[in-house]
C-alpha cells in the first residue's frame, strides 16, 4: 500500500481504520482499483490525526478495536467542527440491534457488515460522497446568498454547520455565552417540533434589534434546519442593498415602501426633498424590474423572507 500524492480535484478520499491488515488490503486494493485516494490507520488515535490532517470525503471505521473502539472515534469526530461534516460508515461483524443503534448514535450514517463484501462498500461509499457533495454545494449557496442558516441536530442539540452570517448573528446576540444561548436554542427546537406548523419564531432581543429563528425543514438524515433573521432598521437596509444592488439611499427609501409609507411620509422621515424622493423610487422601480409599490414591496419582502407586517420593526 503506497502512498501516492492525492489530487482533491480528481480523487475522492477514503480513509479506512481498521487493526486487521487482510481487511486493510482487501478494502485497499478494492478502492484504489475503483479510483479512489485510500488513506490508512490501524487504532482510533491514528484515526483522529489522519481524519483532522487531510479531511477525507468518507471514513470506513471498525466498530471493534483495542483500546479507543470506533464508537468512541465517531464521536471525537463528530464533535469537532472540521471533521464532523465527514459521513462515516462502521464496519462490523456485530449485527444485533443495540450495536447498531450505537454506531447510528455515534454519527455513523451507515454501516456494514463483515466479512466485507467490496462490491457492497463501494456501492455505499459512492452514495454517501454524492449525498455529501450535494449538501455542501447548497451550504456553499447560501454562504454565496448571504443567507443565515445552521443545521442542528434535534436529539441533543449539536450544531452541524452554520453559515458565515449565522456565525455573526448568533455571536452577536449570544453574547458571552453562546453555549447557553445554543441550548436555548435546542430547547425552543424541541417544543417546535411538537407543534403543529409553523411552529411560533424564537425572537431574541438585542441592542440594534431582533433576531428571529424559524425551523424551514428536514434533512434527510433527521438534521433541522434553521433560518436566523435580523430585524431592525440598519439590517434590512443593508439586506436590501445586498439584495438588490440599491444605493444606500435607495434601500432606504425601499424599506418605508415596505411598511406601506407614501413619498411624501418617506421624505419626511429621511429629511429629504419629496422630488427626491420621487427620484429614488423610480430608480428601485428599475433595479427590482417592477412598476408600483405593491409590486417593490412583494418583492423585497419575498426575497428577505419578510412575514407581512404593517409596522417596521423597533430598532
Amino acid at each position: 500500500m503506497s502512498m501516492t500524492p492525492i489530487d482533491r480535484n480528481s480523487q475522492d478520499v477514503v480513509l479506512i481504520v481498521d487493526d486487521v491488515p487482510e481487511n486493510l488490503s482487501l478494502l485497499y486494493d478494492a478502492l484504489d482499483e475503483a479510483g479512489y485516494a485510500v488513506l490508512v490507520a490501524t487504532n482510533g488515535e491514528s484515526a483522529l490525526q489522519r481524519a483532522r490532517q487531510s479531511l477525507p470525503d468518507v471514513i470506513l471505521l471498525d466498530a471493534l478495536m483495542p483500546g479507543m473502539d470506533g464508537f468512541e472515534v465517531a464521536r471525537n469526530l463528530k464533535a469537532e467542527a472540521e471533521t464532523q461534516r465527514i459521513p462515516i460508515i462502521f464496519m462490523t461483524g456485530l449485527t444485533e440491534t443495540e450495536h447498531v443503534v450505537a454506531a447510528f448514535a455515534a454519527g455513523s450514517v451507515d454501516y456494514v457488515t463483515k466479512p466485507i463484501r467490496p462490491s457492497e462498500v463501494l456501492a455505499r461509499i459512492a452514495a454517501h460522497v454524492r449525498s455529501a457533495r450535494q449538501t455542501q454545494q447548497a451550504r456553499s449557496v447560501l454562504d454565496a446568498y448571504g443567507q443565515a442558516c445552521m443545521s442542528m441536530r434535534p436529539t441533543d442539540g449539536v450544531m452541524l454547520w452554520q453559515t458565515p452570517l449565522a456565525r455573526t448573528l448568533l455571536l452577536k446576540y449570544g453574547g458571552q455565552d453562546e453555549r447557553q444561548f445554543v441550548s436555548r436554542i435546542h430547547k425552543w427546537l424541541q417544543v417546535a417540533l411538537t407543534k403543529p406548523p409553523p411552529p411560533v419564531p424564537l425572537e431574541t432581543t438585542g441592542d440594534e434589534g431582533r433576531m428571529i429563528c424559524t425551523l424551514h425543514g428536514h434533512t434527510d438524515e433527521g438534521e433541522c434546519l434553521l433560518v436566523l433573521r435580523e430585524e431592525s432598521d440598519a439590517a434590512m437596509t443593508r439586506a436590501l442593498v445586498d439584495s438588490f444592488g440599491l444605493t444606500v439611499r435607495e434601500a432606504e427609501v425601499l424599506y418605508w415602501v415596505i411598511y406601506g409609507k407614501t413619498n411624501r411620509d418617506i421624505g419626511d422621515i429621511l429629511g429629504i426633498s419629496h422630488r427626491t424622493i420621487n427620484k429614488h423610487t423610480e430608480n428601485l422601480f428599475e433595479k427590482l424590474g417592477v412598476e408600483t409599490r405593491t409590486s417593490a414591496a412583494a418583492v423585497a419582502m419575498r426575497r428577505l423572507q419578510l412575514p407581512k407586517q404593517t409596522t417596521p420593526p423597533k430598532s
